[in-house]
């Protein structure tokens, strides 16, 4: 009888999915498996090669309820106007890009600001208007990437597709006899710009003191390389009075 007993209890727990029944408290998981992942990519978005070209100046001062027809965001729920200007949080670089192509020279002129100590104000520039980071890191990124107090308000960068780029142009914060060399205000508002003249030279200025130069030999234009974001890891920070000129 306790041989019987034995195969049918080893017959019934053979077919039992495996894990706890419903209801049952779960086992906890090892330390390694409880660490915080970054969320899903989302799916890119229609392509932007239709987008319609700017060749005539672009300006947008959200005052508006909704992000509207201009903007396409990859950020679920992260990007939102707020008080007449677009905003964002955690979008965990994945960003929101203008519907229109940007020329091979053009000038982006921008309010910018960050609600957060961290800073970390960013926008991209010649990218392609549709996708974002598939990771952690922002490796692969389509674009010139500004970013203002970035690294917890430590750095003033200019890179090209790849943020922690070994070629990317750096400032480090904190020099007290270089004006350019501040730290991001929490609440202060920037004017930024990014242009680009010559067709291979980009340019980060804020508040008309240039930051960086990056001059590259296999410059980003064309399809894929045409388009203009701006973009954010946690921080909330917020951008108005976009102006987009043609050069």
């Amino acid at each position: 009888m306790i041989r019987r007993a034995a195969l049918l209890s080893l017959s019934l727990s053979s077919c039992l999915p495996n894990g706890p029944p419903s209801g049952a408290p779960e086992q906890p998981a090892p330390a390694q498996a409880t660490r915080k992942r970054p969320p899903p990519a989302a799916p890119l978005q229609a392509p932007a090669a239709n987008d319609p070209l700017l060749s005539e100046p672009f300006s947008d001062d959200f005052e508006r309820g909704s992000l509207g027809p201009d903007w396409r965001a990859v950020g679920w729920g992260a990007w939102k106007i707020e008080g007449g200007k677009l905003c964002g949080r955690s979008a965990r670089n994945r960003g929101v890009w203008l519907r229109r192509r940007l020329p091979l020279n053009a000038r982006v002129e921008v309010d910018a600001t960050s609600s957060s100590p961290d800073g970390d104000l960013k926008l991209e520039a010649w990218g392609d208007g549709a996708s974002g980071a598939t990771s952690t890191s922002y490796t692969n990124a389509t674009s010139y990437l500004a970013i203002l107090g970035g690294w917890k308000n430590t750095l003033h960068v200019l890179a090209r597709l790849d943020e922690h780029g070994a070629d990317r142009k750096e400032l480090r914060l904190g020099a007290p006899d270089d004006p350019r060399a501040q730290r991001v205000a929490s609440g202060q508002t920037y004017r930024v710009r990014i242009e680009r003249r010559d067709g291979r030279t980009v340019e980060l200025w804020v508040d008309d003191a240039k930051i960086h130069a990056y001059e590259d030999d296999a410059p980003l234009s064309g399809p894929g390389h045409d388009h203009l974001g701006f973009n954010d890891w946690e921080a909330h920070v917020c951008f108005d009075n976009l102006k987009v000129t043609p050069l």
